[in-house]
């Protein structure tokens, strides 16, 4: 069954234009249409190789979450972090664990759970946040809406930073440090530079 149609449409494969039979034709000739199947071809075996390649790479970290007790790499592998830092955690009591032989420590998984479940204690507060609390109680609790933060202060007076840090230090103006920032209270600093 033959077409009368003439469409003039582009190849997908090879980007040239061609005079097609039919409304869905995709290629130009047979050629294009082989190489734009091996290409598919080619790029499904690609993918699944990556997909092997990711379960392969998870496997260990799913047979870890599956164990009672895990010795400091594997809980180093489980966190992401360094050995070091595994062991700062037990040194400093935030981590349960036992050693079971000179170089063989062993910690229990549902205490690696619990470090992610408590809420830490006050006293686990460092001494100089603490006293930046206690500043900012001290001026009123300002919202984080009704502060800038030093950045927005030296745009806005257009002033250096130097400037802006001995104009708080200067007049006690309360700071406190949230995530990257340090936040001033907007009504302070604004009837101290207009």
């Amino acid at each position: 069954m033959s077409s009368n149609i003439e469409v003039q449409r582009i190849c997908q494969h090879c980007g040239t234009e061609f005079t097609a039979r039919t409304t869905v034709t995709k290629y130009c000739g047979e050629a294009c249409a082989k190489r734009a199947y091996k290409a598919r071809k080619r790029a499904e075996k690609v993918e699944q190789s990556n997909r092997e390649t990711v379960q392969v790479k998870q496997q260990p970290i799913e047979e870890l979450k599956a164990k009672e007790f895990l010795t400091v790499s594997q809980v180093s592998k489980l966190l992401s972090c360094s050995r070091q830092n595994v062991y700062k955690l037990i040194n400093s009591g935030k981590l349960q664990a036992t050693n079971l032989l000179e170089k063989k420590t062993i910690v229990r998984r549902s205490d690696l759970d619990s470090l992610f479940t408590e809420i830490p204690e006050s006293g686990t507060i460092p001494q100089q946040q603490r006293q930046e609390l206690s500043d900012w109680k001290e001026a009123g609790y300002f919202e984080i809406s009704d502060c800038y933060t030093l950045t927005e202060v030296q745009e806005k007076y257009r002033i250096s930073e130097s400037t802006v840090q001995q104009l708080i230090k200067r007049n006690s103006i309360p700071k406190i440090k949230k995530g990257w920032y340090a936040y001033v209270p907007k009504r302070i600093i604004d009837e101290l530079l207009t």
